[in-house]
């Protein structure tokens, strides 16, 4: 009986070390600066764990197709003289292309949604903004933003987002450009709200378990119904 025991024990603590080290490269490390949310999850300071996979420009295209994103926002502004997001700009996932937010988005109000790839929080609240983006049609934008950490890893990006089975705009920041401009915390998920003027309404560390309570938020803050959201 201890000849069969030992290959179980020896292949059991050989699944548990690659367990463990899986989720070491894959667990979010917040610095001193972050903050934290019952709701969300702290930003990692380095996704080189995660994966540092390169690939060539035409499997890129061919997964950009596979996730099939909407088009990023594509008002011809100007920004306003008051836009946080005046001269911000960063890469669409849908095409590759970088987009002027600040221009692309003015004159109408904009949700937009922090996320990541490792935020498990994320992965359940991602297909809210899905089905929420639809359901606004032209009343405001809705805009996905990957976080800085891992934003600068497209191929993995779009993968995650088939997995995940939502088709809603999305930009990445790699440079952390959109959070700094926006003042969103190092927490995912979070939602921050903008005004048609381009101003921030409101900031919120917070994970939406249902799309009524995006709806509800989005009236009070940016007096916008979006109806099909009940």
């Amino acid at each position: 009986m201890k000849i069969l025991k030992e290959p179980a024990a020896r292949a059991t603590l050989a699944f548990v070390i690659v367990a463990v080290a899986l989720i070491v490269a894959l667990w979010p490390r917040g610095g001193p600066d972050d903050t934290a949310d019952g709701g969300g999850t702290t930003a990692a300071t380095s996704t080189s764990g995660v994966t540092d996979q390169q690939v060539s420009e035409d499997e890129l295209s061919k997964e950009r197709a596979a996730a099939a994103l909407q088009p990023c926002p594509d008002g011809t502004g100007p920004a306003g003289p008051h836009s946080v997001l005046a001269g911000v700009t960063v890469p669409c996932m849908a095409t590759g292309a970088p987009v002027d937010l600040g221009v692309t988005t003015a004159g109408k109000p904009l949700v937009i949604n922090m996320w990541a790839v490792w935020c498990l929080p994320c992965r359940r609240e991602l297909p809210i903004f899905d089905q929420f983006s639809k359901d606004a049609g032209e009343s405001l934008n809705v805009l996905a933003v990957h976080a800085s950490q891992g934003g600068d890893k497209p191929y993995f990006v779009l993968k995650f987002l088939q997995e995940v089975g939502v088709h809603l705009p999305v930009v990445t920041d790699p440079n952390g450009a959109v959070a700094k401009a926006i003042g969103a915390p190092r927490v995912f998920p979070s939602t921050v709200l903008i005004r048609s003027d381009g101003t921030v309404a409101d900031v919120l560390p917070r994970v939406f378990d249902s799309e009524a309570q995006l709806a509800q938020v989005v009236r009070e803050k940016l007096g916008v119904d979006v109806g099909g959201a009940q």
